[in-house]
Protein backbone atom coordinates (compact mmCIF):
# COMPACT_ATOMS: atom_id res chain seq x y z
CA UNK A 1 0.00 0.00 0.00
CA UNK A 2 2.92 2.32 0.69
CA UNK A 3 4.33 1.63 -2.77
CA UNK A 4 0.93 2.26 -4.38
CA UNK A 5 0.70 5.60 -2.58
CA UNK A 6 4.21 6.45 -3.77
CA UNK A 7 3.36 5.88 -7.45
CA UNK A 8 -0.25 7.03 -7.40
CA UNK A 9 -0.36 10.44 -5.65
CA UNK A 10 -3.92 10.95 -6.94
CA UNK A 11 -5.14 7.94 -4.90
CA UNK A 12 -5.82 8.21 -1.18
CA UNK A 13 -4.63 5.06 0.58
CA UNK A 14 -5.80 4.30 4.12
CA UNK A 15 -4.61 1.31 6.13
CA UNK A 16 -6.79 0.20 9.02
CA UNK A 17 -6.23 -2.24 11.85
CA UNK A 18 -7.99 -3.16 15.07
CA UNK A 19 -4.61 -3.10 16.87
CA UNK A 20 -4.31 0.47 18.16
CA UNK A 21 -0.65 0.03 19.15
CA UNK A 22 0.32 -0.92 15.60
CA UNK A 23 -1.49 2.04 14.09
CA UNK A 24 0.16 4.32 16.67
CA UNK A 25 3.55 2.93 15.64
CA UNK A 26 2.83 3.57 11.95
CA UNK A 27 1.86 7.15 12.85
CA UNK A 28 4.87 7.71 15.11
CA UNK A 29 6.60 10.92 14.14
CA UNK A 30 10.21 9.68 14.15
CA UNK A 31 9.50 6.44 12.22
CA UNK A 32 11.99 4.64 14.43
CA UNK A 33 9.74 1.84 15.64
CA UNK A 34 7.68 0.78 12.65
CA UNK A 35 6.00 -2.61 13.18
CA UNK A 36 7.82 -4.03 10.15
CA UNK A 37 11.51 -3.70 9.35
CA UNK A 38 12.06 -3.71 5.61
CA UNK A 39 14.90 -1.91 3.77
CA UNK A 40 13.50 1.21 2.06
CA UNK A 41 10.06 1.04 3.70
CA UNK A 42 10.68 3.85 6.18
CA UNK A 43 11.65 6.22 3.36
CA UNK A 44 8.52 5.39 1.31
CA UNK A 45 6.26 5.88 4.34
CA UNK A 46 7.99 9.15 5.21
CA UNK A 47 7.44 10.52 1.68
CA UNK A 48 3.74 9.76 1.59
CA UNK A 49 2.37 9.60 5.12
CA UNK A 50 -0.30 12.25 5.75
CA UNK A 51 -0.13 13.20 2.06
CA UNK A 52 -2.04 10.33 0.52
CA UNK A 53 -1.04 7.51 2.89
CA UNK A 54 -2.94 7.30 6.17
CA UNK A 55 -3.13 4.88 9.11
CA UNK A 56 -6.31 4.59 11.16
CA UNK A 57 -8.36 2.46 13.56
CA UNK A 58 -11.62 3.97 12.25
CA UNK A 59 -12.54 0.93 10.18
CA UNK A 60 -16.16 1.92 9.53
CA UNK A 61 -15.24 5.32 8.11
CA UNK A 62 -12.43 3.95 5.93
CA UNK A 63 -14.63 1.23 4.45
CA UNK A 64 -17.55 3.56 3.80
CA UNK A 65 -15.30 5.94 1.86
CA UNK A 66 -13.39 3.29 -0.10
CA UNK A 67 -13.96 2.39 -3.74
CA UNK A 68 -11.45 -0.48 -3.56
CA UNK A 69 -10.57 -2.55 -0.49
CA UNK A 70 -7.55 -4.84 -0.20
CA UNK A 71 -8.03 -7.65 2.31
CA UNK A 72 -4.52 -8.18 3.66
CA UNK A 73 -5.01 -10.15 6.86
CA UNK A 74 -3.23 -13.12 8.37
CA UNK A 75 -4.36 -16.59 7.30
CA UNK A 76 -2.56 -18.90 9.77
CA UNK A 77 -2.77 -22.67 9.78
CA UNK A 78 -5.74 -23.93 11.82
CA UNK A 79 -4.79 -25.25 15.24
CA UNK A 80 -8.05 -27.07 15.89
CA UNK A 81 -11.22 -28.24 14.20
CA UNK A 82 -11.68 -29.49 10.64
CA UNK A 83 -8.36 -29.46 8.76
CA UNK A 84 -6.32 -28.68 11.90
CA UNK A 85 -2.58 -28.61 11.22
CA UNK A 86 -3.04 -28.18 7.46
CA UNK A 87 -5.92 -25.93 6.36
CA UNK A 88 -5.77 -22.14 6.57
CA UNK A 89 -7.84 -20.41 9.23
CA UNK A 90 -9.97 -17.91 7.34
CA UNK A 91 -11.60 -16.28 10.36
CA UNK A 92 -9.92 -12.92 9.70
CA UNK A 93 -10.86 -13.03 6.00
CA UNK A 94 -14.45 -13.75 6.98
CA UNK A 95 -14.43 -11.03 9.62
CA UNK A 96 -13.06 -8.51 7.11
CA UNK A 97 -15.68 -9.46 4.53
CA UNK A 98 -18.44 -8.96 7.09
CA UNK A 99 -17.06 -5.52 7.95
CA UNK A 100 -17.03 -4.60 4.26
CA UNK A 101 -20.61 -5.85 3.84
CA UNK A 102 -21.69 -3.79 6.83
CA UNK A 103 -20.01 -0.46 6.18
CA UNK A 104 -19.47 -0.20 2.42
CA UNK A 105 -21.49 2.14 0.21
CA UNK A 106 -22.27 1.99 -3.50
CA UNK A 107 -20.08 -0.26 -5.63
CA UNK A 108 -16.95 -1.63 -3.96
CA UNK A 109 -14.13 -3.69 -5.44
CA UNK A 110 -12.64 -6.20 -2.99
CA UNK A 111 -9.13 -7.48 -3.71
CA UNK A 112 -7.81 -10.63 -2.02
CA UNK A 113 -4.22 -9.80 -1.13
CA UNK A 114 -3.80 -12.38 1.60
CA UNK A 115 -2.56 -15.83 0.63
CA UNK A 116 -5.76 -17.85 0.64
CA UNK A 117 -6.95 -21.35 -0.34
CA UNK A 118 -8.61 -21.86 -3.69
CA UNK A 119 -12.32 -20.95 -3.60
CA UNK A 120 -11.92 -18.34 -0.83
CA UNK A 121 -13.42 -15.79 -3.21
CA UNK A 122 -16.67 -17.79 -3.04
CA UNK A 123 -16.70 -17.35 0.74
CA UNK A 124 -16.22 -13.60 0.38
CA UNK A 125 -18.93 -13.34 -2.29
CA UNK A 126 -21.35 -15.36 -0.19
CA UNK A 127 -20.90 -13.02 2.76
CA UNK A 128 -21.11 -9.88 0.65
CA UNK A 129 -24.23 -10.95 -1.18
CA UNK A 130 -26.15 -12.08 1.90
CA UNK A 131 -26.03 -9.19 4.33
CA UNK A 132 -29.60 -9.72 5.49
CA UNK A 133 -29.60 -7.20 8.31
CA UNK A 134 -28.40 -4.30 6.19
CA UNK A 135 -31.24 -1.92 5.30
CA UNK A 136 -29.05 -0.33 2.60
CA UNK A 137 -28.04 -3.67 1.07
CA UNK A 138 -29.95 -3.09 -2.17
CA UNK A 139 -27.91 0.07 -2.74
CA UNK A 140 -24.65 -1.88 -2.64
CA UNK A 141 -22.77 -3.98 -5.19
CA UNK A 142 -19.45 -5.78 -5.12
CA UNK A 143 -16.73 -7.21 -7.35
CA UNK A 144 -14.18 -9.66 -5.95
CA UNK A 145 -10.69 -9.96 -7.41
CA UNK A 146 -7.59 -11.94 -6.49
CA UNK A 147 -4.19 -10.24 -6.70
CA UNK A 148 -1.70 -12.16 -4.54
CA UNK A 149 1.64 -10.66 -3.62
CA UNK A 150 4.88 -12.34 -4.72
CA UNK A 151 7.37 -10.19 -2.82
CA UNK A 152 10.16 -11.60 -0.67
CA UNK A 153 10.86 -10.22 2.77
CA UNK A 154 14.14 -8.32 2.85
CA UNK A 155 13.69 -7.19 -0.76
CA UNK A 156 9.98 -6.32 -0.63
CA UNK A 157 10.22 -2.72 -1.84
CA UNK A 158 12.47 -3.69 -4.74
CA UNK A 159 10.17 -6.59 -5.61
CA UNK A 160 7.14 -4.30 -5.66
CA UNK A 161 8.91 -1.58 -7.63
CA UNK A 162 10.08 -4.03 -10.28
CA UNK A 163 8.04 -7.24 -10.03
CA UNK A 164 8.54 -10.32 -12.20
CA UNK A 165 4.77 -10.25 -12.74
CA UNK A 166 1.55 -8.98 -11.22
CA UNK A 167 -1.43 -11.30 -11.17
CA UNK A 168 -5.07 -10.22 -11.35
CA UNK A 169 -7.73 -12.88 -11.23
CA UNK A 170 -11.43 -12.19 -11.61
CA UNK A 171 -14.58 -12.25 -13.70
CA UNK A 172 -15.65 -8.58 -13.69
CA UNK A 173 -13.61 -7.00 -16.48
CA UNK A 174 -14.46 -3.45 -15.40
CA UNK A 175 -13.10 -4.18 -11.91
CA UNK A 176 -10.04 -5.87 -13.41
CA UNK A 177 -9.34 -2.81 -15.57
CA UNK A 178 -9.70 -0.51 -12.55
CA UNK A 179 -7.05 -2.43 -10.60
CA UNK A 180 -4.88 -2.81 -13.70
CA UNK A 181 -4.86 0.97 -14.18
CA UNK A 182 -3.33 1.37 -10.73
CA UNK A 183 -0.53 -1.09 -11.46
CA UNK A 184 0.11 0.49 -14.88
CA UNK A 185 1.30 3.68 -13.17
CA UNK A 186 4.69 2.00 -12.75
CA UNK A 187 4.51 -1.58 -14.04
CA UNK A 188 4.80 -2.46 -17.77
CA UNK A 189 1.60 -3.94 -19.16
CA UNK A 190 3.31 -7.13 -20.34
CA UNK A 191 4.07 -7.96 -16.70
CA UNK A 192 0.41 -7.80 -15.67
CA UNK A 193 -1.13 -11.24 -16.10
CA UNK A 194 -4.89 -11.75 -16.16
CA UNK A 195 -6.43 -15.08 -15.09
CA UNK A 196 -9.64 -16.44 -13.69
CA UNK A 197 -9.93 -16.01 -9.94
CA UNK A 198 -9.23 -19.66 -9.11
CA UNK A 199 -6.00 -19.76 -11.13
CA UNK A 200 -4.83 -16.62 -9.32
CA UNK A 201 -5.51 -18.09 -5.87
CA UNK A 202 -3.81 -21.39 -6.73
CA UNK A 203 -0.79 -19.73 -8.40
CA UNK A 204 0.30 -18.15 -5.12
CA UNK A 205 0.30 -21.50 -3.31
CA UNK A 206 2.14 -23.24 -6.14
CA UNK A 207 4.78 -20.49 -6.46
CA UNK A 208 5.67 -20.80 -2.77
CA UNK A 209 5.58 -24.60 -2.93
CA UNK A 210 8.04 -24.64 -5.83
CA UNK A 211 10.41 -22.19 -4.09
CA UNK A 212 10.34 -24.18 -0.86
CA UNK A 213 10.88 -27.38 -2.83
CA UNK A 214 14.12 -25.98 -4.30
CA UNK A 215 15.39 -25.03 -0.85
CA UNK A 216 14.63 -28.44 0.62
CA UNK A 217 16.16 -30.11 -2.43
CA UNK A 218 19.50 -28.32 -2.10
CA UNK A 219 19.55 -28.74 1.69
CA UNK A 220 19.03 -32.48 1.25
CA UNK A 221 22.29 -32.58 -0.74
CA UNK A 222 24.37 -30.70 1.88
CA UNK A 223 24.77 -33.75 4.13
CA UNK A 224 25.78 -35.85 1.13
CA UNK A 225 28.45 -33.31 0.20
CA UNK A 226 29.81 -33.21 3.74
CA UNK A 227 30.09 -37.01 3.82
CA UNK A 228 31.52 -37.62 0.34
CA UNK A 229 33.98 -34.73 0.06
CA UNK A 230 31.94 -32.85 -2.51
CA UNK A 231 31.59 -29.07 -2.12
CA UNK A 232 28.02 -27.75 -2.20
CA UNK A 233 29.07 -24.42 -3.77
CA UNK A 234 30.62 -26.27 -6.69
CA UNK A 235 27.55 -28.47 -7.08
CA UNK A 236 25.26 -25.43 -6.99
CA UNK A 237 27.35 -23.67 -9.62
CA UNK A 238 27.32 -26.72 -11.87
CA UNK A 239 23.57 -27.28 -11.74
CA UNK A 240 22.66 -23.59 -11.57
CA UNK A 241 24.34 -22.90 -14.89
CA UNK A 242 21.87 -25.27 -16.52
CA UNK A 243 19.30 -22.84 -17.92
CA UNK A 244 16.58 -25.42 -17.35
CA UNK A 245 17.26 -25.24 -13.61
CA UNK A 246 18.57 -21.69 -13.02
CA UNK A 247 20.61 -20.25 -10.16
CA UNK A 248 18.01 -18.87 -7.76
CA UNK A 249 16.89 -20.48 -4.50
CA UNK A 250 19.81 -22.88 -4.41
CA UNK A 251 21.64 -21.44 -1.40
CA UNK A 252 22.23 -24.02 1.35
CA UNK A 253 20.86 -23.03 4.74
CA UNK A 254 19.72 -24.34 8.13
CA UNK A 255 16.21 -24.60 6.65
CA UNK A 256 13.61 -22.21 5.30
CA UNK A 257 11.32 -20.08 7.45
CA UNK A 258 8.93 -17.17 7.12
CA UNK A 259 5.19 -16.88 7.29
CA UNK A 260 4.31 -18.43 3.92
CA UNK A 261 6.25 -21.49 2.82
CA UNK A 262 5.21 -23.97 5.52
CA UNK A 263 1.68 -22.62 5.75
CA UNK A 264 1.11 -22.67 2.00
CA UNK A 265 2.50 -26.17 1.54
CA UNK A 266 0.29 -27.45 4.36
CA UNK A 267 -2.62 -25.74 2.63
CA UNK A 268 -1.69 -27.41 -0.66
CA UNK A 269 -1.44 -30.79 1.06
CA UNK A 270 -4.88 -30.30 2.58
CA UNK A 271 -6.32 -29.26 -0.77
CA UNK A 272 -4.86 -32.33 -2.52
CA UNK A 273 -6.25 -34.66 0.13
CA UNK A 274 -9.64 -32.94 -0.01
CA UNK A 275 -9.85 -33.78 -3.72
CA UNK A 276 -8.50 -37.31 -3.18
CA UNK A 277 -4.99 -36.81 -4.59
CA UNK A 278 -3.16 -38.55 -1.74
CA UNK A 279 0.07 -39.33 -3.61
CA UNK A 280 0.40 -35.67 -4.60
CA UNK A 281 -0.26 -34.60 -1.02
CA UNK A 282 2.43 -36.96 0.28
CA UNK A 283 4.89 -35.66 -2.31
CA UNK A 284 4.53 -32.03 -1.23
CA UNK A 285 4.54 -32.88 2.47
CA UNK A 286 8.03 -34.33 2.05
CA UNK A 287 9.30 -30.79 1.35
CA UNK A 288 8.42 -29.96 4.97
CA UNK A 289 9.85 -33.25 6.26
CA UNK A 290 13.26 -32.44 4.72
CA UNK A 291 13.13 -28.89 6.12
CA UNK A 292 12.49 -30.20 9.63
CA UNK A 293 15.22 -32.80 9.17
CA UNK A 294 17.80 -30.14 8.25
CA UNK A 295 17.11 -28.10 11.39
CA UNK A 296 17.29 -31.16 13.62
CA UNK A 297 20.43 -32.38 11.84
CA UNK A 298 22.27 -29.14 12.57
CA UNK A 299 21.36 -28.98 16.27
CA UNK A 300 22.32 -32.66 16.70
CA UNK A 301 25.59 -32.03 14.89
CA UNK A 302 26.47 -29.21 17.30
CA UNK A 303 25.94 -31.56 20.25
CA UNK A 304 28.03 -34.30 18.62
CA UNK A 305 30.95 -31.99 17.84
CA UNK A 306 31.01 -30.70 21.42
CA UNK A 307 31.90 -34.17 22.74
CA UNK A 308 28.31 -35.38 22.76
CA UNK A 309 27.02 -32.91 25.32
CA UNK A 310 26.22 -29.19 25.53
CA UNK A 311 25.03 -29.24 29.14
CA UNK A 312 26.27 -26.08 30.84
CA UNK A 313 28.20 -25.03 27.73
CA UNK A 314 28.04 -21.46 26.49
CA UNK A 315 26.93 -21.11 22.88
CA UNK A 316 26.58 -17.85 20.94
CA UNK A 317 23.77 -17.93 18.37
CA UNK A 318 24.12 -15.24 15.69
CA UNK A 319 20.78 -14.40 14.07
CA UNK A 320 17.19 -15.17 14.99
CA UNK A 321 15.23 -13.71 12.04
CA UNK A 322 14.42 -16.31 9.41
CA UNK A 323 16.54 -14.40 6.88
CA UNK A 324 18.60 -11.22 6.69
CA UNK A 325 17.04 -7.76 6.25
CA UNK A 326 13.84 -8.55 8.09
CA UNK A 327 12.71 -8.71 11.71
CA UNK A 328 10.31 -11.57 10.93
CA UNK A 329 10.93 -14.62 13.10
CA UNK A 330 7.96 -16.73 12.02
CA UNK A 331 9.06 -20.35 11.42
CA UNK A 332 12.71 -19.26 11.66
CA UNK A 333 15.12 -22.23 11.80
CA UNK A 334 16.67 -20.48 14.81
CA UNK A 335 13.58 -21.40 16.86
CA UNK A 336 13.91 -25.15 16.42
CA UNK A 337 17.70 -25.14 16.75
CA UNK A 338 17.56 -23.01 19.92
CA UNK A 339 14.90 -25.19 21.54
CA UNK A 340 16.84 -28.35 20.76
CA UNK A 341 20.05 -26.94 22.26
CA UNK A 342 18.28 -25.62 25.38
CA UNK A 343 16.63 -29.02 25.84
CA UNK A 344 20.13 -30.49 25.76
CA UNK A 345 21.25 -28.11 28.54
CA UNK A 346 23.02 -25.36 26.57
CA UNK A 347 23.40 -21.81 27.86
CA UNK A 348 22.51 -19.77 24.77
CA UNK A 349 23.47 -16.17 24.13
CA UNK A 350 21.33 -14.95 21.24
CA UNK A 351 22.05 -11.91 19.06
CA UNK A 352 20.11 -10.37 16.17
CA UNK A 353 20.38 -6.81 14.78
CA UNK A 354 16.61 -6.35 14.31
CA UNK A 355 14.89 -8.90 16.58
CA UNK A 356 14.37 -8.01 20.24
CA UNK A 357 14.31 -10.23 23.32
CA UNK A 358 10.51 -10.07 23.71
CA UNK A 359 10.07 -11.48 20.23
CA UNK A 360 12.53 -14.30 20.94
CA UNK A 361 10.80 -15.07 24.24
CA UNK A 362 7.48 -15.35 22.41
CA UNK A 363 8.89 -17.76 19.82
CA UNK A 364 10.76 -19.98 22.28
CA UNK A 365 7.99 -19.98 24.92
CA UNK A 366 10.79 -19.83 27.49
CA UNK A 367 11.46 -16.67 29.49
CA UNK A 368 14.85 -15.02 29.21
CA UNK A 369 17.32 -16.19 31.90
CA UNK A 370 14.81 -18.85 33.00
CA UNK A 371 16.37 -22.30 33.16
CA UNK A 372 14.54 -25.11 31.43
CA UNK A 373 13.48 -27.35 34.35
CA UNK A 374 14.03 -30.50 32.31
CA UNK A 375 17.54 -29.73 31.10
CA UNK A 376 18.79 -26.68 33.01
CA UNK A 377 19.42 -25.04 29.69
CA UNK A 378 18.65 -21.33 29.29
CA UNK A 379 18.99 -18.35 26.97
CA UNK A 380 19.58 -14.62 27.12
CA UNK A 381 19.63 -11.83 24.57
CA UNK A 382 23.03 -10.22 24.07
CA UNK A 383 23.82 -7.13 21.99
CA UNK A 384 27.57 -7.19 22.63
CA UNK A 385 28.81 -10.04 20.44
CA UNK A 386 32.40 -9.88 21.67
CA UNK A 387 31.29 -9.99 25.30
CA UNK A 388 29.12 -13.01 24.50
CA UNK A 389 32.01 -14.79 22.80
CA UNK A 390 34.20 -14.73 25.91
CA UNK A 391 34.67 -18.33 27.07
CA UNK A 392 32.05 -19.51 24.59
CA UNK A 393 32.35 -23.11 23.46
CA UNK A 394 30.71 -22.51 20.08
CA UNK A 395 29.34 -19.85 17.77
CA UNK A 396 26.50 -20.77 15.41
CA UNK A 397 25.72 -18.48 12.47
CA UNK A 398 22.01 -18.85 11.73
CA UNK A 399 21.07 -15.68 9.80
CA UNK A 400 23.19 -14.20 7.02
CA UNK A 401 23.27 -10.61 8.32
CA UNK A 402 25.91 -8.44 6.66
CA UNK A 403 27.02 -7.29 10.13
CA UNK A 404 28.26 -10.80 10.88
CA UNK A 405 30.50 -10.84 7.83
CA UNK A 406 32.20 -7.68 9.11
CA UNK A 407 32.97 -8.99 12.61
CA UNK A 408 36.57 -9.46 13.72
CA UNK A 409 36.51 -13.23 13.63
CA UNK A 410 40.15 -13.52 14.65
CA UNK A 411 39.30 -11.67 17.86
CA UNK A 412 36.17 -13.72 18.42
CA UNK A 413 38.02 -17.01 18.06
CA UNK A 414 40.71 -15.85 20.50
CA UNK A 415 38.05 -15.09 23.14
CA UNK A 416 36.48 -18.55 23.00
CA UNK A 417 37.19 -21.45 25.34
CA UNK A 418 39.29 -24.09 23.60
CA UNK A 419 38.69 -26.43 21.93
CA UNK A 420 35.97 -24.29 20.40
CA UNK A 421 33.80 -24.60 17.31
CA UNK A 422 32.29 -22.24 14.75
CA UNK A 423 29.25 -23.57 12.86
CA UNK A 424 28.46 -21.67 9.67
CA UNK A 425 24.98 -22.71 8.52
CA UNK A 426 24.86 -20.02 5.82
CA UNK A 427 28.33 -20.24 4.20
CA UNK A 428 28.92 -16.54 4.80
CA UNK A 429 32.68 -16.88 4.15
CA UNK A 430 34.92 -19.02 1.94
CA UNK A 431 36.10 -21.97 4.02
CA UNK A 432 39.75 -20.93 3.54
CA UNK A 433 39.10 -17.90 5.77
CA UNK A 434 38.09 -20.14 8.64
CA UNK A 435 41.19 -22.33 8.29
CA UNK A 436 43.36 -19.28 9.05
CA UNK A 437 41.58 -18.80 12.39
CA UNK A 438 43.05 -22.00 13.77
CA UNK A 439 39.74 -23.13 15.25
CA UNK A 440 37.43 -26.11 14.76
CA UNK A 441 35.03 -25.25 12.00
CA UNK A 442 31.97 -26.75 10.33
CA UNK A 443 30.25 -25.29 7.28
CA UNK A 444 27.03 -26.54 5.74
CA UNK A 445 27.65 -28.56 2.58
CA UNK A 446 31.46 -28.56 2.90
CA UNK A 447 33.79 -31.47 3.75
CA UNK A 448 34.85 -31.35 7.38
CA UNK A 449 37.94 -29.21 8.02
CA UNK A 450 39.81 -27.95 11.08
Amino acid sequence: MAVISDHCPQIEVTLVDIDESKIAAWNDSDLMNLPIYEPGLKEVVKRNRNRNLFFSTNIAKAISEAEMIFISVNTPTKLSGLGAGYASDLKWVESSARQVAKYSKGHTIIVEKSTVPVKTAELIKEILMNSENDSDFNKKSFSVLSSPEFLAEGTAIKDLENPDRVLIGGEDYRAIDTLKEIYLKWIPEEKILLTNIWSSELSKLIANAFLAQRLSSINSITALCESTGAEIDEVVKAIGNDTRIGKKFLSPSPGFGGSCFKKDILNLVYLCRYYGFYSIANYWEQVLVINQWQKKRISNLVVEKLFGTVTGKKILLLGFAFKANTNDTRESPAIEISKNLIENGAQLNINDPKVNNKQIEKELSIKEFEENPLSHGSWNFERDIYKSAKNADAIIIITEWEEYRELNWQKLSSLMRKPAWIFDTRKIFPKEKWVDLGINFWQVGSPNIK
